[in-house]
């Protein structure tokens, strides 16, 4: 089964933080995503809006 959700070890090493910086981001993202009425797990984000959120 593929991951759906990726974890703050996930995004720190996608970004190159530190674990506590990927926390941030994680929870940043998770309040655009609740303000959406999208359901959130508090220290994981899902894969398809994090990889969303990193287009230019």
């Amino acid at each position: 089964m593929e991951q759906m959700m990726y974890t703050a070890d996930d995004v720190a090493t996608m970004l190159q933080v530190s674990k506590s910086k990927a926390y941030q981001v994680i929870a940043s993202l998770n309040k655009e995503l609740k303000d959406l009425g999208k359901l959130t797990v508090r220290g994981k984000i899902n894969k398809r809006y994090f990889e969303k959120k990193l287009e230019v």
